[in-house]
C-alpha cells in the first residue's frame, strides 16, 4: 500500500504524518509513507486546501486531520 501525506509542512500536516504512522503500525500494515511537500506535486492531485490523505493514488481525505479512528477506518478498507 502506498500511502501519502499532501501538505507544506505546517502543524496540521505533522499531525496527519503522526497519526497515520501510528495506524499503519497498530493495523500491521505493510505499505510506504511519504510526506509530499512540493506544490506542485501537491496541485497535480487538485488539492487546494491541506493537508491531504492519499491511498493507492486516490485521495481520501483533504482539508482536515482525520482521527486515528478514521485512518484506520481508510486504510482498513483499502486492504
Amino acid at each position: 500500500m502506498e500511502i501519502k501525506v499532501l501538505g507544506p509542512g505546517c502543524p496540521k500536516c505533522k499531525t496527519l504524518y503522526q497519526n497515520v504512522e501510528t495506524a499503519v503500525k497498530e493495523l500491521g500494515i505493510d505499505a510506504s509513507i511519504t510526506k509530499v511537500d512540493d506544490i506542485m506535486e501537491i496541485m497535480g492531485y487538485n488539492i487546494i486546501t491541506t493537508p491531504a490523505l492519499v491511498i493507492d493514488g486516490k485521495v481520501v481525505a483533504k482539508g482536515f486531520v482525520p482521527n486515528l479512528t478514521e485512518i484506520k477506518s481508510l486504510l482498513t478498507l483499502k486492504r
